[in-house]
């Protein structure tokens, strides 16, 4: 492998791990509005036990 090869190898390497990164950081963005959005719904749906049916 040429000095050129192996330097685009690392480049490469390099955008593909920032990629994935900020995919997991956005698919982790995306998980936690949903469990939010099913609490406030869980919050709803669900009688508290001090009120009265």
């Amino acid at each position: 492998m040429t000095e050129r090869q192996a330097h685009k190898n690392k480049n490469t390497a390099k955008t593909r791990e920032e990629r994935l990164k900020a995919a997991l950081k956005a698919n982790m963005g995306k998980r936690k509005a949903q469990a939010r959005a099913r609490a406030t719904d869980n919050d709803k749906t669900v009688p508290n036990k001090n009120e009265k049916e």
